[in-house]
């Protein structure tokens, strides 16, 4: 994860796990997505700047290749990247690993758009997040 951003670590807690005895696929969603938020901060789109702006981001495209188990009590640590930062859209990939034995659990790619909250439509992003967006992304290879 040298080349990735940390973005989220915490556990896998035991009413995370479902029959299978392995963290159920709507928690890794959720870990996905706490880590988006900590990406989007370190470009300057905060929660605050979103809010005050009349400024959002949408999900229009998500996937999530799994790779190992995770089960209750094993700790997790997602590292982030920028793959590709246009006008109004960021490309980005999380990469979730067993912080214990450093192996991949699942690979998560999504392409968010920034939209206006009031139009509901696209806009663009402004000049210094680009900029901060731009000198983070880097190329993506397992």
């Amino acid at each position: 994860m040298a080349e990735l951003i940390e973005t989220y670590r915490g556990t896998v807690y035991p009413w995370q796990c479902d029959h299978m005895g392995h963290m159920n696929v709507m928690w890794y969603v959720g870990k996905f997505d706490e880590a988006t938020w900590n990406l989007f901060a370190a470009i300057g789109l905060t929660p605050s700047f979103l809010r005050e702006g009349k400024r959002g981001m949408a999900a229009v495209e998500q996937n999530i290749s799994y790779r190992r188990e995770l089960h209750a009590g094993e700790i997790v640590a997602v590292g982030s990247a920028l793959v590709e930062v246009r006008d109004k859209v960021l490309r980005f990939v999380h990469e979730m690993r067993n912080a214990e034995n450093g192996e991949i659990a699942a690979v998560c790619t999504l392409i968010g758009v920034h939209i206006d909250t009031q139009t509901r439509k696209s806009r663009a992003l402004p000049a210094e997040v680009l900029q901060r967006g731009r000198a983070l992304v880097r190329p993506y290879k397992e």
